[in-house]
């Protein structure tokens, strides 16, 4: 899932400057004493997600264990979706004193790159030792920024994969073979036959056309590595042959009344659990169609709008780090250690308590239970390691085989690892983000024609010093790439 948006989050980091450095002293000594006398260390806590009214209960038996297996205790206070970005920030705008704190994408470089976010390459060598026979290396080595790691990410599909999900009742209706599906291009034929004969249905649930490049910040910013040819050259994706076939392709879709009238502004999240939709396009992970169908309460079926590849955004969709901050980080680190390699601290955080939010049976499978919808729902993606979670009993038995299976199977990104350093054309950025922020929704949903809005966009992004951007990210990515060798 992906709840942020990454041109709000640039945007927002960018407006941050400089200001950390006289934010985070604190008193050397303190820090020293603090948790180290024996007694027992209070782990103050940010994440992301709705709080739950059960998360103190939860919390009770959290820290009876954490006391007993590292001398310390844990405070973990969520912060609601639609407020992350900016109470999150502010908070370490403020440099407040805490321990550990959610972190992705864009967020997690700025911040790292701002000092919020505590180097921790030394204390993976003590204290998270262990973490470094757990975690997939690409995780890690992805996540470096300037060459240093400043968070655990969760260990779960590394890759990154697009799908096109159908509606199985009606991919069944009209036997469509969806073998033949290998494009945008492809589904026009199917698109056809529901606008003609399902009313009800909308063809296409408001996705934005795939334009499949390397992006430095993500698919709306003119920055992008290619997959084939030069693929150490950034360029601007949106003036490429593919960008306008794709756009094109879509505007004939947006014509034919395949979406929605107002899909390039609608805040519709077209929610799975609601037929009223033909194909839709996402992120995808082994087994999701099984996951995608108990949610929506009716058959969904994929095939693949891509490879497998492991990007920047991929391996950064969840991290847990430790705030520059933190009065006593070996503590942090014992415990994102322990909650990375204990499966009992695991399921307790994620699913609750056994017997009141879950049902756990003699094969090791669980059930949910009423208190658990209601008081203790976590985001699974967003807390750890995924492997020594308890299989659902409606599970495949080799789901995290299969996981493991996706991840080896996956091309790396031309820029894996390659963090952008946005100081020296803040100004620049913040022009062009605007831009894209004009032009991008309606050329990607197809409600303009690329032929006349293409140039237009091009053309104001040039005169946004475009090209000096691009010189930047070019010097900094060859600096990058010669320091690997």
């Amino acid at each position: 899932m992906k709840k942020k948006k990454l041109g709000i989050i640039l945007a927002s980091v960018l407006a941050a400057g400089t200001f950390l450095s006289a934010c985070i002293s604190k008193d050397s000594a303190t820090s020293e004493e603090n948790g180290k006398n024996g007694e027992t260390y209070e782990i103050k806590w940010y994440t992301i997600g709705t709080p739950q009214k059960d998360t103190e209960k939860v919390f009770e038996e959290v820290n009876k264990y954490t006391k007993e297996k590292i001398n310390a205790t844990v405070s973990m206070t969520q912060i609601d979706w639609g407020d992350w970005t900016q109470k999150s920030q502010v908070m370490i705008n403020s440099g407040e004193s805490f321990d550990i704190i959610f972190t992705n994408g864009t967020d997690y470089v700025q911040n790292a790159q701002k000092g919020a976010f505590l180097a921790i390459d030394e204390l993976l060598e003590k204290e998270g030792k262990a973490l470094k026979g757990v975690i997939n290396p690409d995780l890690l080595e992805g996540n470096k920024v300037d060459g240093k790691l400043y968070g655990i990410p969760s260990n779960k599909e590394v890759a990154r994969q697009d799908v096109y999900t159908f509606n199985k009742r009606l991919v069944d209706k009209y036997n469509f073979d969806l073998s033949k599906v290998q494009s945008l291009q492809d589904l026009e034929p199917m698109l056809k036959t529901i606008k003609e004969n399902e009313p009800g249905i909308t063809p296409i649930a408001t996705f934005k056309a795939p334009v499949r490049f390397d992006y430095v910040f993500n698919a709306e910013m003119p920055f992008a590595f290619p997959f084939d040819g030069d693929t150490e050259k950034v360029i601007n994706p949106f003036d490429t042959d593919t960008a306008m076939e794709q756009y094109t392709t879509m505007h004939e879709y947006y014509k034919a009344g395949y979406l929605k009238e107002d899909a390039a502004t609608s805040k519709d999240s077209w929610p799975m659990d609601v037929e009223n939709w033909f194909v839709r396009m996402g992120g995808s992970q082994p087994y999701a169609d099984l996951l995608w169908s108990r949610s929506a309460k009716y058959e969904v079926v994929s095939v693949p709008a891509e490879e497998p590849t492991i990007i920047n955004e991929s391996v950064s969709g969840s991290i847990q780090a430790i705030s520059a901050t933190s009065e006593n980080p070996e503590k942090a680190m014992e415990f994102l250690t322990l909650l990375n390699t204990d499966p009992y601290l695991r399921n307790l955080v994620d699913k609750g308590i056994e017997g009141t939010h879950f049902k756990l049976s003699d094969d090791d499978t669980i059930e949910d239970l009423p208190a658990r919808i209601d008081g203790y729902n976590m985001p699974s993606y967003s807390l750890g390691n995924h492997f020594i979670l308890h299989l659902y009993k409606e599970d495949p038995e080799d789901k995290w085989e299969k996981f493991k299976e996706f991840n080896a199977s996956a091309i790396k990104a031309p820029s894996l690892g390659f963090k952008f350093n946005s100081d020296p054309v803040r100004s620049e950025l913040a022009s062009i983000t605007n831009i894209s922020k004009e032009f991008y929704p309606a050329l990607a949903t197809g409600s303009v024609d690329p032929a006349e809005y293409l140039p237009k966009f091009n053309q104001k992004l040039e005169e946004a010093d475009l090209d000096k951007v691009l010189e930047e990210i070019q010097k900094q990515f060859d600096e990058w790439k010669s320091s690997q060798k």
